[in-house]
């Protein structure tokens, strides 16, 4: 009788605690290899602290980990890349100030003699680079990159680096329908290679489309693993957050619309975008739509005052206004809920309590000192909204959950009560459960009479929730498409150029 070939990984009683909370609590499971294998549950369920200890950037308190059936000890990144092992973690991991070339090489620099062989360096990153289909200049430093480009560094630094097994954490969050096409080849490439893929996402249609067995976390429990073909996505979701999640219509879809709050006509700004002209009314979500690079995002930036280079006319509730500073769109009741929140929306070493009255501290002042009862109590209204513990409002920003810091991103806003609502990605890398109580969040926004700019790479997202889609290509409006006549072909063939 032949022998059963030993699982690429095989994890056992894994168990990892925080201060005042335990990641992970006896964990096992297996991964074949050659296999695509989902690890799912909500934020905070313990899936990306699971892959750090695999990626030896954490160490589990107890349990054991084997590599094709030998226990093995990963004590760090380096460590653990020996082994085999490497990340695409969904919070982006460089030294900015370097180039491409010098991430992508770096702990594997090419010198000769003790001197750095430089050309030999960057052909070796443009080698990784073109391994997953991406085409970036090398000698870019990475912080000029955008956050897609950054995502496709990253994993090509993990697919460059020769691992037998790859964990991918929400590595589509920051990419467009095309760059996410091309990834999804690659695994498949890679699992014809024998590689062990750990997919971590919140997507849906992904894990059904790409994996072959699911394990679901649930407060850093193990609550099952399945081969793919035994489950279904409501009992997948289920299993996750512990209740069914019903589908539901946004409300603001059949509400009245009030007056036109913001007419923007002729936006342009060098190499971003050109002649971008639209209304938004109260109560409206109008969605953006558009493959990375469309100059979605920078629309947004330019509307709140944080491109010096706009040029154009915009108007508030019928008064011509300049395109001035963030302060200024603060004043004017806009609000920007921007696609990368640990960078531009948090300040991760405040409380989240601080974090959610930033914007509005001189009202909360009197003789320069902010009066903390009240901003308390502020926050914890504001944040109740979101159903955010309060507990968790006594916590930096940078101990939450993506979820939760995502929900103090929006809490910012409202305590602002900012009447038009620029959101970039307002679900990115937050789970199901989350996600749908943010939708909800939105509707409620937008039935009170919020106008909302959406901003999404999530085509259900944007569909569900968007009474009209603008839809962007190379810089420009190509075509604006009603709820009623909005389906994923018709905007995925606008926005591709078909």
């Amino acid at each position: 009788m032949a022998a059963v070939a030993a699982p690429a990984v095989r994890f056992t009683g894994i168990t990892r605690r925080f201060p005042g909370v335990t990641a992970l609590d006896d964990v096992s499971f297996d991964v074949a290899s050659g296999s695509c294998h989902a690890v799912c549950g909500e934020n905070g369920a313990g899936k990306s602290t699971l892959g750090k200890i695999l990626a030896g950037i954490q160490e589990a308190d107890s349990g054991t980990i084997e590599l094709d059936g030998r226990p093995v000890r990963l004590s760090d990144p380096r460590e653990a890349l020996a082994q085999g092992v490497a990340m695409v973690h969904q919070e982006l991991v460089f030294c900015e100030n370097m180039t491409v070339a010098e991430n992508l090489c770096l702990g594997r620099m090419p010198s000769r003699r003790g001197w750095l062989q430089r050309e030999a360096m960057r052909h070796r990153a443009r080698e990784m680079l073109a391994a997953i289909g991406a085409e970036i200049d090398v000698s870019r430093r990475v912080e000029s990159l955008t956050i897609a480009e950054q995502q496709l560094v990253q994993i090509a630094a993990a697919v460059g680096s020769g691992a037998k097994v790859i964990v991918f954490d929400e590595p589509t969050s920051s990419l467009g329908e095309n760059d996410a096409e091309r990834l999804f080849r690659l695994i498949g490439e890679l699992k014809t290679r024998g590689v062990a893929v750990i997919y971590v996402s919140h997507r849906m249609a992904e894990i059904f489309r790409l994996c072959d067995a699911v394990t679901v976390l649930r407060d850093g429990r193990h609550v099952s693993t399945d081969p793919i073909a035994a489950i279904d996505e409501a009992t997948l979701v289920q299993r996750m957050i512990g209740r069914r999640l019903e589908q539901y219509f946004p409300a603001h879809a059949e509400a009245a619309l009030g007056d036109e709050v913001l007419r923007v006509e002729r936006l342009s700004s060098p190499g971003k975008f050109s002649e971008i002209s639209f209304t938004l009314r109260a109560g409206e979500v109008l969605g953006l739509g558009g493959l990375v690079g469309a100059g979605r995002s920078e629309i947004a930036q330019a509307l709140f005052g944080l491109d010096p280079d706009a040029r154009g006319e915009v108007h508030l509730r019928g008064e011509r206004v300049r395109l001035g500073t963030a302060r200024e769109a603060l004043s004017r009741g806009l609000g920007l809920v921007p696609e990368d929140r640990k960078r531009q929306g948090l300040v991760l070493s405040m409380l989240a309590r601080e974090n959610a009255t930033l914007p509005i501290l001189e009202r909360l002042a009197r003789f320069t000192l902010v009066n903390r009862g009240a901003e308390r109590e502020l926050a914890r209204t504001q944040t109740e909204r979101l159903k955010v513990r309060t507990d968790a409002l006594e916590n930096e920003a940078s101990s939450l959950s993506g979820g939760n810091q995502q929900k103090v991103v929006l809490a910012k806003w409202l305590a602002a009560r900012s009447e038009i609502l620029m959101l970039d990605e307002p679900t990115r890398g937050v789970d199901v459960g989350a996600k749908a109580e943010l939708h909800a969040w939105i509707d409620a926004m937008a039935s009170e009479g919020a106008a909302v700019l959406l901003i999404s790479s999530e085509l259900p997202e944007l569909l569900n929730l968007s009474r009209r889609i603008l839809v962007l290509r190379g810089g420009r409006i190509v075509g604006e498409l009603q709820r009623s006549e909005a389906t994923q072909e018709r905007v995925m063939r606008m926005m591709a150029g078909v």
